[in-house]
């Protein structure tokens, strides 16, 4: 029992750092928009909700007391990060290949519609497109830097749930 009690601990502390680590990926994009300058397109926006959503179920699951509740807010967080998967591979194929974006990104109203939007525009509202490259950080797109975080999420979650699983 003790051991149980251990393994769904070191799940929880895992959630509370994702869900630390996603809130602060938020800031940091933040920061590069409101300081440096960097508009964020539909694409970005889309990935600020995936890891607003990871940081959320992240939390959520770390303050559930069953091991059950606790595997279903696992489940959500890595069906955020396959979310973020999809909006990050695709705007790092755009970037990739800026002739596949016409310049005006369809997302836009779409993505400028989610609530989120309405409620806090200055980290939610689009305002550049998908196109535009900005400085990499260490040789990475941010769209790249955004990628690796979203599978390792989807890789590390479940493995992590399967290791301690296994070793009750």
């Amino acid at each position: 029992m003790t051991q149980h009690l251990s393994t769904l601990n070191r799940e929880r502390r895992f959630l509370v750092l994702l869900g630390v680590i996603c809130l602060s990926l938020i800031g940091g994009a933040l920061y590069m928009q409101v300081v440096l300058g960097e508009a964020p397109c539909p694409l970005c926006i889309l990935q600020r909700y995936a890891l607003l959503l990871i940081a959320v179920f992240a939390f959520i699951g770390a303050a559930m007391p069953g091991r059950r509740s606790l595997t279903v807010c696992e489940g959500l967080v890595v069906a955020s990060a396959i979310g973020g998967i999809i909006a990050a591979g695709n705007h790092v194929y755009i970037l990739a290949n800026p002739m596949v974006s016409c310049g005006i990104d369809t997302l836009q109203p779409i993505v400028d519609d989610l609530p989120l939007a309405k409620v806090w525009p200055l980290a939610f509202q689009v305002d550049g497109f998908c196109s535009t490259p900005y400085p990499p950080i260490l040789g990475l797109s941010l769209a790249q830097w955004a990628l690796v975080a979203f599978v390792l999420t989807a890789i590390l979650v479940p493995l992590g749930i399967l290791r301690n699983r296994r070793r009750r």
